[in-house]
């Protein structure tokens, strides 16, 4: 598609619906079908929409009925790895009004210069990004709730029921949402689209801002690296715990044995 082409020209509202499906989508696999750009891979669906699919996991859905929406998804399921029970959503209303300035009005409604490719695909961006830090948000929550019990142990001094497979399982939550938040999704990182472009870099800062995509990645991370350190000190207590019940295993059997020879001694003929 030839670059600045507007994809509903004919339209003054148009409607995204984001959604974090899995872990992975094979966007390879999906070349074959419509395309109308490759990064990210934006393809042609329903009666006269268009997805956009991000390798991380997320896809992006304009002006697809709920009837369409569901069979899309149920169509790239063969390709999207580790898929979610219950997958994140994201969805915005997007106003064309030439006349406006960009950004995101009061109603809430992302107002655009024109429907243009390049456009929405910053839209697609914000909106993919926003739906993977909402996943991780909740799954930092549910980890919280579980260390919340191990570190009110700690305070009273009645931790003796964590179990190191526990203790093991946070850390192995926060290492995993680091690195697929970090690594993958990169939140913090402007799409190449605004490198060249200084109304889209415009655009794309704005959108992030009321997203709060920054803000929310950094908060993110504190988080993390607070239930990583509550982990690692309750992992470490117990292990020492452990080191020293084994000390006193040798401590009581060298009585033990202390004793059996005295005995010996005593009652020896």
């Amino acid at each position: 598609m030839p670059p600045g082409r507007s994809l509903f020209s004919d339209r003054k509202r148009l409607h995204a619906h984001a959604w974090f499906v899995g872990e992975r989508i094979d966007v390879r696999a999906l070349e074959r079908m419509d395309v109308l750009a490759k990064s990210p891979l934006t393809i042609v669906a329903g009666q006269s929409g268009c997805a956009m699919l991000f390798r991380y996991g997320a896809v992006v859905l304009f002006e697809l009925e709920p009837a369409e929406e569901a069979a899309f998804l149920e169509n790239i399921a063969p390709f999207v790895r580790e898929r979610f029970a219950q997958p994140e959503a994201e969805s915005a209303e997007i106003a064309i009004q030439p006349e406006r300035d960009e950004g995101v009005e009061a109603s809430g409604a992302l107002s655009l210069r024109d429907a243009s490719l390049e456009r929405l695909q910053l839209v697609g961006h914000i909106l993919a990004k926003s739906a993977v830090l909402s996943h991780h948000e909740a799954r930092v929550a549910e980890v919280f709730d579980r260390i919340e019990p191990l570190a009110e142990g700690l305070r009273t001094g009645r931790e003796r029921r964590a179990r190191s497979r526990d203790l093991l399982r946070q850390i192995g939550d926060v290492l995993l949402a680091q690195t697929r938040t970090v690594g993958r999704v990169e939140v913090a990182e402007k799409p190449e689209l605004t490198w060249d472009r200084s109304d889209l870099d415009l655009l794309f800062e704005r959108l992030s801002r009321e997203y709060e995509l920054r803000e929310r990645d950094a908060a993110l991370g504190r988080k993390l690296e607070l239930v990583w350190r509550t982990a690692e000190t309750l992992l470490e207590l117990l292990q020492n715990r452990r080191a020293l019940r084994v000390e006193w295993y040798i401590v009581a059997l060298i009585a033990f044995e202390i004793g059996l020879t005295l005995i010996d001694r005593f009652t020896g003929p």
